[in-house]
């Protein structure tokens, strides 16, 4: 698929449920979103970059409660 925006930078917190990164494929809009709330620890991505199927995007360190 094709990144169309990136949402979130790194250092930046998330909470679960955040969007991350929103993907066209299949002519589609996906919104990837955080499944948990984390500190964003690096972005992989940037706008208009194509990416393989199972591509590491972003890598979020997980807040502990």
């Amino acid at each position: 698929g094709k990144v169309i925006r990136v949402a979130v930078t790194a250092g930046q917190e998330v909470v679960e449920g955040q969007p991350l990164v929103i993907m066209e494929a299949m002519k589609m809009e996906h919104t990837l979103e955080s499944r948990c709330a984390g500190q964003v620890m690096e972005v992989f991505v940037q706008e208009g970059q194509q990416v393989e199927r199972e591509a590491e995007l972003v890598r979020i360190e997980v807040l502990e409660a």
